[in-house]
């Protein structure tokens, strides 16, 4: 049986294949027929270019239905994904393509420019345009090809896609994900989250990571449902398109701000079956509010790039009940454990670090066999680097709630990763630009509560002796370097950074002390 994640796909596409497979926002539609067409044509072009096995192809682009059949044809052809943030600038584009040493790069015409020089110096043969509106060098070579093509036979242990993910040493980690890895996963969030054929999906996440390309896309394409398309969160096309949909997933940010909306009410979500949130923490408030607008109690679930899903809050109620501030339950086949110091179990309501097992769970680093052996225990656990706890008890301000012991609650990060907006942000990566800025001595980088993001960067800045520092200057230099979502909302000027005796930066003090914008 041909284990390539499209022929999976391919599998649960409806009998009546022009039916509508995407809605877009501005009036498109797009049938199975034409998913299959365009995936194929696109397909045709990359063998066209008789790229060697195992090939990565990476792609920063906006959004698009294009974007999605690029991703379906690059899994179809046999070939690695690998998606790049589109806010990503040149010095973190030129790190992922001299790491991964894509064959092919695709990239929006407005950076072909620079793009095109960066793939170029590293190596890479084939650099090619895809717009937002179907233009594009990319489709204007597919369009010759063939619009049928027979799907490359894969094992389950071939590389379906590379996600890059930072660690705290600041050097990005690719994590190697297989046909199996992301089959299994789709597969029991097909079943867990109940997925009908009838299902409609309001897709407003991005798609070049786990959230918007591999669970919301991979749900309705596994389901054989539709989809409404729009490229980001926007409250007029929540307001238009709901009452038409029967599942939306988003970040926290996005139920905020559909709180902020006073049209938003329990008649626009009469159609509703299930509204996901992940990829940060939904704070109680939230959904306490949201339950109590809309009548919906909002599904959280978590997962990791290197994991896809781990854990979900049951969809089913003869499962348990949805809890705000927990996770919920490990997925069917996963298998969760939270450890001390010394790699025993912790009791129940006993703070450790998570731990994981199960199909889903990576292949390894792309490249680095060290730092892949690193991750995982003795007895094959992958250390996820959060920290957390079973069962216990979440207290709010609603008083204390027992939490069964096989609901997993995470209370921090050992990494220092901060989660804004739904955006992995890793400290290191931003003070090594930062240090390197006239005037500074060195810097700390962390994460404060926000209403909006979850959490919102911060940078506490030590100046060298006589020089100064501009805040606003500091801002908008590292905006011309870095992804917005990693630019610091404020800049704090130190004489000295807070260290204990090892010589340590105490981060926490750092928090306390300017944890308000």
């Amino acid at each position: 049986m041909n284990a390539n994640l499209f022929a999976l796909f391919e599998s649960r596409f409806p009998a009546d294949r022009t039916a509508c497979c995407i809605e877009t926002h501005d009036g498109l539609y797009y049938s199975w027929d034409d998913l299959d067409r365009a995936t194929a044509k696109l397909a045709n072009l990359l063998t066209a270019l008789k790229l060697p096995a195992g090939s990565r192809v990476a792609v920063q682009v906006e959004k698009s239905p294009e974007a999605l059949f690029l991703y379906l044809a690059t899994l179809r052809a046999g070939y690695v994904y690998l998606p790049l943030n589109t806010a990503y600038q040149e010095a973190e584009i030129d790190y992922f393509v001299g790491n991964a040493e894509p064959a092919v790069v695709v990239c929006s015409s407005n950076n072909f420019g620079w793009v095109s020089k960066v793939a170029f110096r590293h190596g890479t043969a084939h650099v090619f345009t895809l717009d937002d509106n179907r233009t594009g060098s990319l489709l204007q070579r597919a369009a010759v090809q063939p619009d049928t093509f027979e799907t490359v036979e894969c094992a389950d242990d071939d590389l379906a896609a590379i996600l890059y993910t930072s660690g705290t040493t600041g050097r990005s980690k690719g994590a190697m994900l297989t046909h199996r890895n992301l089959a299994s996963n789709a597969q029991t969030l097909n079943e867990y989250w109940g997925w009908r054929s009838d299902d409609v999906l309001l897709h407003m996440l991005p798609i070049f990571h786990v959230h918007g390309l591999f669970v919301a896309s991979h749900g309705a394409l596994l389901a054989g449902a539709k989809m409404i398309w729009a490229p980001k969160l926007d409250m007029g096309q929540i307001l238009k398109y709901l009452p038409r949909t029967t599942v939306m997933m988003g970040v926290p940010t996005y139920y905020v701000r559909m709180l902020q909306e006073p049209r938003f009410d329990k008649e626009l979500c009469s159609n509703m079956r299930l509204f996901v949130s992940g990829s940060a923490p939904l704070l109680l408030e939230t959904f306490d509010a949201f339950r109590e607008r809309t009548g919906h109690t909002i599904l959280e679930r978590y997962g990791m790039s290197e994991t896809v899903m781990l854990v979900s809050n049951p969809y089913d109620p003869a499962l348990g009940e949805r809890i705000g501030g927990t996770v919920g339950r490990p997925l069917p086949g996963v298998s969760v454990r939270v450890t001390g110091s010394e790699g025993k179990s912790c009791e129940p309501g006993v703070i450790g670090n998570v731990e994981v097992k199960g199909p889903n769970v990576f292949k390894g680093y792309w490249r680095m066999p060290e730092k892949t052996a690193e991750e995982f225990t003795a007895d094959g656990w992958f250390k996820t680097g959060d920290v957390g706890r079973l069962g216990g008890a979440i207290v709010s301000q609603a008083g204390e709630r027992i939490v069964p012991d096989n609901y997993l609650t995470i209370v921090g990060r050992s990494k220092d990763l901060i989660i804004s907006g739904g955006y992995n942000v890793y400290p290191k990566e931003i003070e090594s630009f930062i240090d390197e800025m006239p005037g500074v001595v060195e810097s700390a980088v962390i994460g404060v509560p926000h209403v909006d993001f979850g959490e919102a960067v911060v940078a506490v800045v030590v100046r060298k002796p006589g020089m100064e520092i501009d805040e606003a200057g500091m801002i908008g230099t590292l905006k011309g370097r870095i992804a917005n979502f990693k630019v610091p909302k404020r800049v704090h000027v130190v004489d000295e950074l807070p260290r204990n005796t090892m010589g340590k930066v105490q981060k926490n003090v750092l928090r306390q002390q300017f944890g308000a914008l």
